[in-house]
């Protein structure tokens, strides 16, 4: 090997299987469905979700939801500060404990937070740079669409959900699985698939697939509707996703007429159907609510 070659990484330090069930024994930790924990087992996987969510020395990182703490060693290894949300007490408690013991020269660039993620709304260290978590599937789109509304900081985010919702949230418009988590992600980011990942390296191992989703920040659009005008446009056209706009927002305006109308004066057939908009075309309808509807 020649003095300009990296050096390889030890493993030793990570959670392999065998440590996961050993740390969830000797805790008395028992995985449950209401709270999706399933906890990743392999080391390559926890250090390839680091490298897809682009992740630096330069990085304050958010984890949601650590369980064991398989993926924030892995953090931890590359960013200058890592902080973890964590919605169980037990395994908050021993999570720090993990971090110092196996890598203690990094326990002071660690940070824990026992809290209900969509509660969060300030963070101990800096301001987070990126987001990178393994998302309970029952609530990972709330959680994602929170955590980017309230920490703006966030530039770069990479999440493990279920494959559907990894589907779901990088879809384009006129996609039959294009709706409301699309549109709404769009809002805060540039979306896009970033991979999958296999049952096997989850204990216990899930019954669906995973998908890796990467999101840049980007401006929203430029509209002199806020935010929650426009997401309450959203909602109301994929409400009832098969009828056409004109139907859809006709609740939402006040009448099937005064739908139109709005919809005629922000340049957008009747017709169409949510699905086939962006989330510019969703801004400028809800420029045009009408008057008595608001």
């Amino acid at each position: 090997m020649s003095s300009t070659d990296p050096t390889p990484q030890s493993d030793s330090h990570l959670l392999g299987a065998a440590d996961i069930r050993e740390l969830a024994a000797a805790f008395g930790v028992k995985p449950t469905k209401q709270r999706g924990q399933n906890f990743v087992i392999d080391g390559n996987t926890v250090r390839r979700i680091v490298r897809a969510g682009g992740v630096t020395a330069e990085d304050s990182v958010v984890e949601v939801g650590p369980g064991l703490g398989s993926l924030t060693l892995a953090l931890l290894e590359v960013a200058a500060h890592v902080t973890a949300v964590e919605i169980d007490p037990l395994l908050a408690r021993h999570l720090p404990t993990t971090v110092a013991s196996r890598m203690p020269e990094k326990a002071k660039d660690f940070d824990l937070v026992l809290s209900d993620a969509m509660e969060v709304t300030e963070l101990p260290g800096p301001a987070p740079t990126a987001l990178v978590a393994n998302l309970p599937y029952n609530v990972a789109v709330p959680v994602l669409l929170h955590m980017l509304q309230t920490f703006p900081s966030i530039e770069r985010t990479l999440v493990m959900v279920q494959s559907e919702v990894a589907d779901r949230l990088a879809a384009k418009p006129g996609n039959k699985v294009y709706g409301v988590p699309s549109v709404k992600a769009n809002w805060y980011a540039e979306v896009k698939r970033a991979g999958a990942i296999g049952r096997n390296v989850f204990w216990p191992a899930p019954n669906v697939d995973s998908g890796l989703v990467s999101l840049i920040r980007r401006d929203p659009p430029k509209t002199a509707a806020s935010r929650a005008e426009v997401f309450a446009v959203v909602d109301a056209a994929f409400a009832q996703r098969r009828k056409t706009l004109r139907a859809a927002l006709a609740g939402w305006a006040g009448s099937p007429a005064a739908a139109e109308e709005a919809l005629h004066a922000a340049g957008i057939d009747h017709k169409l159907r949510g699905e086939m908009l962006t989330v510019e075309q969703f801004a400028a309808i809800a420029e045009h609510k009408p008057e008595a509807a608001r």
